[in-house]
């Protein structure tokens, strides 16, 4: 499968590598990678616990973990308005969540990006993507990055699928469309995981990491 490392149109990722480079270090027990302005996600160990959280969506609600306490899988997004890596996939994202529901799969997703550096990832701009992607879950606003933090996301979008005790199950791409391909974006890597999860089954192996732009961390947030 072609792996993409297209750079980040009009943007810099600050504490990454420059364009060109490889560059990989450790955070925690997870690995993060980056292919020029493309990073991958870090590869958080599985089993991890899902950490809390208690944010506002772009709606004005305050949402926390013990919201989805019900459902036997949880997939949780952070994503960005403005990324190229997330308007390649996000109809497909919305398509997957809402077919998945109706077995019992809830997703919730979580901007995390300085907006005061990139103000299209803004509640108001999410709101609008929520409208022209038909997102019918929540989206959540992480004004101070500790949940993104908290979960060791390093790209939009990155994936973390917990299964029904909270334990992470799956983390790594939504399947290989890129924006320099034309792969369908059907989510197969992510429903592969989906299917086996909601069935009780170990996600397949290998997992592929996720890619996209780096989270926009304020100044002092960059993860060390």
């Amino acid at each position: 499968m072609r792996r993409d490392r297209t750079s980040e149109p009009g943007t810099a990722d600050t504490g990454r590598a420059r364009a060109g480079s490889v560059a990989a270090r450790t955070h925690g027990r997870g690995m993060c990678k980056t292919r020029g302005m493309a990073v991958d996600s870090f590869m958080v160990a599985l089993g991890t616990p899902a950490p809390d959280f208690a944010l506002p969506s772009v709606e004005g609600e305050t949402m926390s973990l013990e919201d989805f306490a019900g459902a036997p899988a949880l997939l949780v997004v952070f994503m960005s308005n403005h990324c190229p890596y997330v308007r390649r996939i996000e109809d497909g994202i919305g398509a997957v969540a809402a077919e998945y529901r109706g077995r019992g799969l809830a997703t919730v997703a979580i901007c995390s990006n300085n907006v005061d550096t990139h103000p299209d990832d803004g509640a108001e701009h999410l709101a609008e993507q929520v409208k022209r992607a038909g997102f019918a879950f929540p989206y959540l606003v992480d004004e101070t990055q500790e949940v993104a933090k908290a979960y060791r996301a390093a790209c939009t979008p990155d994936f973390f699928l917990y299964d029904g005790q909270r334990r992470l199950a799956y983390r790594g791409e939504f399947d290989g469309a890129r924006p320099s391909n034309d792969l369908p974006a059907d989510g197969a890597s992510l429903r592969a995981a989906l299917d086996a999860v909601l069935a009780g089954r170990a996600a397949p192996e290998p997992q592929n990491p996720s890619m996209g732009c780096g989270i926009k961390w304020k100044p002092g947030n960059e993860p060390g």
